[in-house]
């Protein structure tokens, strides 16, 4: 892509020659009236310093004879053309700073030099993207950029100049404007304004991955969710466009985002077939979201599919203090006045009645908040012994009398300690995944 874009602005320079070299004048008789706003250098020796130097072949004495005709006519009526036509010459002899530099005099002399502004939105973004002075380079392309856009839409046809090259000119220039703009608000997190101008790029490009792949990572981190579905058709067509390892990188990263968005990886290979020979979203173009059942719909869904006697504390906790009224009774119903063996996590414990209390910690989520879940009352106090310490795993029998749902705390009495075939530790559990 690189060399593709330098070779478009080489020939577009090229191409300034023919459209600026002005008519020769004779000497000895007076210019011919010109045309309006044609430029037209009356001086014969001024002109005959002008067309010496862009009529040169090599880069480097193209470039000093422009250095030189500028310095002679610094005021010259071809000073924006020369400057322009010096800017290619050092973009073909290598010099990265010197074409800059001259950039920078085409647009002090034209600021809206639609050439100059894409060469620097261009370069400044290739050197962001090298990792030079990222932050402030990309930045600049991105000022160059909207500069660029804004300038296009006043940009009046040189004299000369075919109307499909004009055209084309423009076309091209605008791919390099949306980019440069459109990646430098990505940078700053603005991601509406980065999917407008990487998206007017790509839809005149369609197979530009430089800005394929940014506009889906700014519809990807955008939200809200119906703008994922751009994201994942743009990260699946730029997996297409992609070549070596980058390919595997990017179609691996859009796999996750279309397994998180979906639910599962069904119909990620549809979409990457679609996106190989489609480069825009058609309009009936969608993908279902995945909605994860509320606590509730879990819950119910549990209470159907396994007996409450199978289930851990966690569960029974969630149903308890999640579910409806009609699956919580089904489960306190088995639960309230039968003894129960278990294991849970020791938060506090109170000696000083004459049985021992206890606050336990049955769940990992609630051992993991240091969170009593569990309120029980051993039958007796626990001789010292036996007794345990805060902040380790306590086996025991209870019998449980009641429950508050939020938060869930269930009462236990009739506490006994287990000192034979001690049950599990708690089991693992966490909150229902929220919508």
């Amino acid at each position: 892509m690189k060399k593709i874009v330098l070779a478009m602005l080489l020939v577009a320079a090229v191409t300034a020659v023919a459209q600026t070299s002005p008519a020769p004048v004779p000497q000895g008789t007076a210019p011919a009236p010109a045309a309006p706003q044609k430029k037209e250098i009356k001086d014969p020796a001024e002109y005959n310093a002008y067309v010496g130097a862009v009529q040169q072949t090599d880069a480097a004495a193209k470039v000093s004879g422009l250095e030189a005709f500028l310095t002679q006519y610094p005021n010259s009526v071809m000073k924006e053309d020369a400057l322009e036509l010096l800017m290619g010459a050092y973009q073909q002899t290598g010099n990265q700073a010197k074409t800059l530099e001259t950039a920078q005099k085409v647009l002090a002399a034209n600021s809206c030099n639609i050439r100059a502004l894409a060469l620097l939105a261009y370069t400044k973004r290739a050197m962001a993207e090298a990792g030079q002075n990222a932050q402030a380079n990309l930045a600049e392309a991105g000022q160059n950029g909207e500069k660029g856009l804004q300038c296009l839409q006043t940009a009046t046809k040189p004299d000369g100049t075919a109307d499909a090259d004009f055209q084309k000119l423009k076309t091209q220039t605008a791919v390099i404007f949306n980019g440069a703009a459109g990646m430098a608000a990505y940078q700053a997190k603005d991601y509406g304004k980065a999917q407008g101008f990487l998206r007017a790029s790509v839809e005149t490009d369609p197979a530009n991955l430089r800005d394929v792949y940014p506009l889906a990572l700014a519809y990807l981190q955008a939200g809200p969710a119906e703008k994922d579905v751009d994201g994942l058709f743009f990260i699946a067509r730029a997996a297409n466009l992609a070549q070596g390892a980058g390919k595997d990188q990017i179609a691996k990263f859009g796999k996750s985002k279309y397994n998180k968005y979906h639910g599962s990886e069904e119909g990620w290979s549809d979409v990457l077939a679609t996106t190989a020979t489609t480069t825009l979203p058609p309009a009936n173009f969608t993908i279902k979201q995945y909605v994860p059942p509320t606590p509730a719909e879990q819950a119910a869904a549990l209470v159907k599919s396994k007996k409450v006697e199978e289930m851990s504390f966690a569960e029974w906790q969630m149903v308890l203090s999640d579910g409806t009224p009609e699956d919580a009774e089904k489960v306190w119903s088995v639960l309230k006045g039968k003894p129960l063996q278990m294991a849970a996590h020791i938060i506090s414990l109170d000696t000083t009645g004459k049985a021992t209390k206890l606050m336990l910690a049955g769940s990992s989520d609630d051992v993991d908040a240091k969170r009593a879940d569990i309120d029980l009352t051993m039958t007796a106090a626990i001789p010292k012994k036996d007794m345990p310490k805060e902040d380790t795993d306590f086996q025991f029998e209870g019998t449980p009398t009641s429950y508050v749902a939020k938060p869930f705390v269930m009462t236990m009495n009739e506490g006994a300690l287990l000192v034979k075939a001690a049950p599990k530790k708690p089991p693992v559990h966490r909150k229902p995944a929220a919508q």
